[in-house]
């Protein structure tokens, strides 16, 4: 069946944008030091270098049960995508959300078709539907891109003086004229991004783009066992030097999961931790059933390095198997995974690079 590509429009909804971005913000996630080794291998740095850094922040808090009306099985990503230089100043930013909004009801039947793809807030643009509501009549992608800017040429210790109001959003005047959403999640991904960022082969004049996309094709129904609704997002993190070669490149992905009773009550715990398959590492457990003995996150970044030094283009006539994997022997020899998602948010990142 044909994906559908959703489009968040009702009010309702509208309102879950203000609750989620404008309203009063619970405390930030505490980044971690350092991200487990995870990325392409780090490069030794060239004059006018800068290291390329992506963070994601996960939470599953606005879940709820099914009852008088269907359950929602609510998973929204935060994610930053920057470049910053050997001094700590960030060089440049890009803020973008995933939100994957999963219904089941109170048999245990989960409801949303399970083709449905799901996009990042910034390719959705106008279509989110905030800015109706928005007292500046700015769209979320509007005040994301504003933020992400204002951040440039900035060390996080400033970015994280930025003051804010009690609802969370920006009392600086300057910035308060383009954003009014709360900041506190971009900022905690913003410190996160940076203590990740390695040096990948990227330079500061570089243009730097994001890609993403949700699924949720194994979701399942509740039965003997619990019913599960899953949101499977990839990342792509690139920067392209003036002639759209790729300079450096980050791959990542989060399998998050709410699981839910025949009743339609929810089992997991929504207010856990969830990382990404970078931060899990080994833990992820693919290596045992690797047939090169290699795990996701060495698969992932064996990918992105393979990517560097090529055109959009170029990524996109990767040959592929049948099955969606690599048929180039060199490339086979170190991934064995499925690429299609990371060459279509190659693309993404490219056609939303600034």
């Amino acid at each position: 069946m044909k994906k559908i590509l959703v489009f968040v429009l009702a009010t309702v909804l509208v309102i879950a944008a203000f609750s989620a971005c404008g309203g009063k913000t619970s405390p930030s996630p505490t980044p971690p030091a350092t991200q487990a080794p995870t990325t392409a291998p780090t490069q030794a740095p060239t004059e006018g270098a800068v290291k390329t850094g992506l963070a994601v922040i996960t939470t599953a808090g606005k879940s709820a049960n099914a009852g008088d009306s269907d359950g929602v099985a609510q998973v929204d990503s935060t994610v930053v995508a920057l470049t910053v230089d050997d001094k700590g100043v960030i060089t440049n930013c890009v803020i973008d959300s995933a939100q994957t909004k999963m219904t089941f009801s109170k048999d245990g039947k989960f409801l949303t078709p399970k083709d449905t793809v799901f996009v990042g807030k910034q390719e959705l643009g106008d279509a989110y539907g905030m800015k109706k509501g928005s007292k500046i009549g700015k769209e979320w992608n509007e005040q994301a891109t504003a933020l992400s800017n204002y951040v440039i040429g900035k060390t996080i210790q400033q970015v994280k003086g930025i003051a804010v109001t009690e609802s969370g959003a920006p009392k600086d005047a300057d910035l308060a004229a383009s954003v009014t959403i709360s900041i506190g999640d971009y900022i905690a991904a913003i410190e996160k991004a940076v203590a990740n960022a390695t040096h990948l082969g990227a330079s500061a004049d570089d243009r730097l783009g994001l890609g993403l996309v949700t699924t949720i094709d194994n979701s399942k129904d509740a039965g003997d066992a619990d019913g599960l609704a899953r949101a499977y997002t990839n990342y792509a993190a690139v920067t392209f030097d003036d002639k759209g070669v790729i300079t450096s490149c980050i791959i990542d992905a989060s399998q998050t999961d709410v699981t839910f009773s025949k009743e339609g009550k929810i089992t997991s715990n929504p207010t856990g931790e969830f990382k990404t398959k970078n931060e899990l590492g080994d833990a992820y457990g693919m290596k045992k059933a690797s047939g090169i003995g290699k795990e996701w996150y060495e698969q992932a970044a064996a990918f992105a390095k393979y990517v560097i030094g090529k055109t959009v283009e170029e990524v996109k006539g990767i040959a592929l198997t049948e099955g969606g994997l690599p048929a180039d022997a060199d490339l086979s020899a170190s991934v064995t995974i499925h690429i299609g998602p990371f060459m279509e948010n190659v693309a993404k990142a490219y056609e939303r690079a600034k």
